[in-house]
């Protein structure tokens, strides 16, 4: 089995490989796309949306002409828009711009709702029940994600966009641990520890975080066929 996988961004680039080496280990990563054998596969950043969708018809164009992959995964956050419509956008582009994937290659979807900063709230742990700082003091009294789902929680007042708000909640709350968050250094999060608290949280709590629950779905079907 080899997969061919686009992300969204910088810091999913190095979040899925490692998410990927906990749960399927019996996969190694190819630095080119044209390099896959067996059990391989290839990950690479679309830049953020609208880009990505040029990279993604782009991606099917790769993955026609090497025959060499049965399955192609597009991580892509949901933002504003519900995950059935952010997959419905992406399949209406690619039928847009003519473009087909082969019949030996399955098309598959995760997508972050709203964003991978959303699921990474999804930690309990780090979530300090008495915070020291002003700014995480005001986001938790506006909603709890230790509580509550935090795929539910709509964007505080300042905010233009959810995602930027989920964003700005997680970082106060792992600074609340000294804990320093961002696009370019996110190392701290993607440890194995915190990403069992994530599928603990799932695990405990069914209704909550569904997109990451699909994500660790299609985990379990890529172990059926190594």
């Amino acid at each position: 089995m080899n997969l061919y996988i686009i992300v969204e961004g910088e810091a999913e680039l190095q979040a899925y490989p490692k998410w990927l080496s906990y749960t399927l280990p019996q996969l190694s990563q190819v630095d080119d796309y044209r390099d896959v054998t067996e059990n391989n596969y290839y990950i690479f950043s679309g830049g953020g949306i609208p880009s990505m969708y040029n990279h993604i018809v782009n991606a099917i164009q790769d993955i026609n002409t090497v025959k060499n992959y049965s399955c192609f995964i597009i991580c892509i956050d949901s933002e504003e828009v519900s995950v059935e419509r952010r997959r419905e956008k992406v399949l209406d582009f690619i039928k847009a711009e003519g473009v087909e994937l082969m019949d030996s290659c399955e098309l598959k979807f995760v997508i972050q709702h709203r964003c991978m900063e959303t699921w990474l709230l999804g930690n309990r742990k780090v979530y300090k029940r008495n915070p020291q700082g002003e700014k995480f003091r005001e986001y938790s009294a506006f909603y709890n994600v230790e509580k509550d789902d935090p795929e539910l929680m709509e964007k505080y007042e300042g905010f233009k966009l959810t995602p930027r708000f989920h964003y700005a909640y997680l970082r106060e709350m792992l600074q609340e641990y000294n804990i320093r968050y961002s696009k370019h250094n996110p190392k701290a999060v993607f440890e194995e520890t915190y990403f069992d608290e994530i599928v603990k949280r799932v695990l405990d709590e069914p209704t909550h975080l569904n997109s990451f629950s699909d994500f660790l779905a299609l985990i379990e079907e890529m172990k059926g066929k190594l």
